[in-house]
């Protein structure tokens, strides 16, 4: 009897088994996972040293402390994770672990129904000044301050979290951008370049201050108005698009004429000036002259509007 029983048992195990491989791979889409998706690249041509590996490990502790870390109380599936890259270009090793560098950090957002990412950040940090130990834990804590480096990589993991939120939602952004003025106000005291008040109109403070001032907040709202009202049709109602987005850097001119000198007016255009061109390439010409006209008297250094009324 139970040389019979034992084939049937082992049978409703292995249907068991299959069953739950089955129900794992259709759940496999749901899987939740943290908001960032940060691409680290470090180059360290300038610094002259045998050992080459730090800079690879710190490549990879760096690319982890960002990716692995729970920066909000949201749940994001895999592919709604923010594409975001930090370069990090070092120049000096003054010591041993003591490092000196710029960075760029960039950030995207998919719009809808394309395969196209627009771009929501383009920043340049002069001011990366940092202690890194190979094979060292990168500790941080949002009440206070640790060290330099992971002060900075959570500030940026702030920003670029409510520069996307703000591309959503209206004003969606502003807990994050309050976290990022916590890491500020927490890291000055350390003395250290790019959080300190006066000293520069393009550090850390400075790009939070912007945000935060009260007379960025219709640049803010238009944020929204222009991803999400704007280029999220843009496939299906183009003309209605390039409508929204001139309604919007006729917004940002008036924010500019207040205050020329903001660093967040100044990151939109680093960020938005090639997609704008593109944008207004094409469609009425009536649009296409409003739009060069106002960009290049808030834009002026850049030639490349001057291809959407040449074309």
């Amino acid at each position: 009897m139970l040389q019979q029983t034992l084939p049937a048992i082992l049978k409703l195990i292995l249907m068991s088994r299959i069953i739950i491989i089955f129900l794992c791979s259709m759940l496999s889409g749901f899987v939740y996972s943290q908001e960032l998706n940060c691409k680290v690249i470090i180059n360290a041509d300038q610094v002259q040293t045998s050992d080459r590996s730090v800079f690879k490990d710190m490549e990879r502790a760096i690319a982890t402390f960002m990716n692995t870390r729970k920066w909000t109380a949201d749940s994001y599936k895999n592919h709604e994770r923010i594409n975001c890259t930090i370069f990090l270009n070092i120049s000096k090793m003054p010591s041993i672990g003591n490092f000196q560098a710029s960075a760029q950090i960039t950030s995207g957002r998919p719009v809808f129904n394309t395969n196209y990412e627009s771009a929501v950040l383009n920043f340049a940090d002069r001011d990366w000044e940092f202690e890194y130990i190979e094979s060292q834990p990168l500790e941080y804590n949002d009440n206070s301050y640790l060290n330099n480096l992971t002060s900075i990589l959570a500030f940026y993991a702030y920003i670029i979290i409510g520069m996307d939120y703000d591309s959503f939602s209206e004003l969606g952004g502003t807990p994050y951008f309050q976290k990022a003025l916590t890491v500020v106000n927490n890291a000055q005291s350390s003395g250290r370049g790019g959080w300190a008040a006066l000293t520069s109109s393009r550090n850390r403070y400075s790009l939070i201050e912007s945000i935060n001032n009260p007379q960025m907040v219709e640049l803010r709202k238009n944020t929204y108005k222009y991803h999400r009202t704007a280029l999220d049709i843009f496939d299906k109602s183009p003309d209605q698009s390039r409508t929204i987005i001139l309604n919007a850097i006729k917004d940002v001119k008036k924010a500019w004429s207040i205050n020329p000198n903001s660093i967040f007016i100044i990151s939109f255009f680093d960020a938005k000036a090639t997609e704008l061109v593109n944008v207004f390439s094409g469609g009425n010409i009536q649009v296409k002259r409003e739009a060069y006209d106002i960009l290049t008297s808030i834009d002026s250094k850049r030639s490349i509007y001057q291809k959407i009324i040449s074309n």
